[in-house]
C-alpha cells in the first residue's frame, strides 16, 4: 500500500532538500572541492522528496555511490580517461548496483565524474563515502526530527 503524500510532506521534503544544498555547498567550499564535481544533488532530491522509495533508502543510497565510484575508479585505471570509457562505466555501474540491490540512479553521475575527470581514489574516500554517509545521516535527522516520519523504511 502506496503512502499518500500530502502538501506537509512535499514543503517539508523540499525545505529539507533546500536546506542539504546549501549545506553541500558550503561543506564543498570548506573542503575547496567544486561543488559541480560533488555527485549528492539529485541524491538530496531522491532522499527528501521520495523518502520511502527503495532508491532513497541507506543501504541504495551509500551503497549506489560507493559502488559506482569504485567501478568508474577500474575502468579509469584500466582504460584512462576517455568519452568511451565514460559511457561504459555508468553502463557497468549501473548493471552492478542492480547485481547487488544497490540501485540508486543519481549514483550513476560518479562514475562518469570520475572517468571524464581522472579523479584518484581519493575521491572514492572524499568526497562520496563522507557525502554519502552524511546525506544518510542528514535524512535521518530531518525526516524523524522535522518531519516526524520515520526513515529510513530499512537500513540493510
Amino acid at each position: 500500500m502506496r503512502k499518500e503524500i500530502t502538501p506537509a510532506h512535499i514543503v517539508a521534503g523540499a525545505a529539507g532538500g533546500a536546506v542539504a544544498i546549501e549545506l553541500m555547498h558550503v561543506l564543498s567550499e570548506h573542503a575547496s572541492f567544486p561543488a559541480v564535481l560533488v555527485p549528492f544533488a539529485t541524491s538530496i532530491v531522491l532522499v527528501m522528496g521520495t523518502p520511502n522509495a527503495e532508491p532513497a533508502q541507506p543501504r541504495a543510497l551509500v551503497g549506489g555511490h560507493l559502488i559506482s565510484t569504485v567501478v568508474g575508479l577500474l575502468t579509469l585505471s584500466i582504460t584512462g580517461p576517455s568519452p568511451w570509457a565514460a559511457a561504459f562505466t555508468v553502463g557497468v555501474a549501473m548493471a552492478v548496483m542492480h547485481a547487488t540491490r544497490t540501485f540508486h540512479p543519481p549514483a550513476g553521475i560518479d562514475p562518469l565524474i570520475v572517468v571524464s575527470h581522472d579523479m584518484s581514489w581519493s575521491f572514492l574516500v572524499a568526497p562520496v563515502a563522507v557525502g554519502a554517509l552524511l546525506l544518510a545521516a542528514y535524512a535521518w535527522l530531518w525526516h524523524n526530527l522535522v518531519r516526524r516520519e520515520e526513515w529510513p523504511a530499512r537500513w540493510w
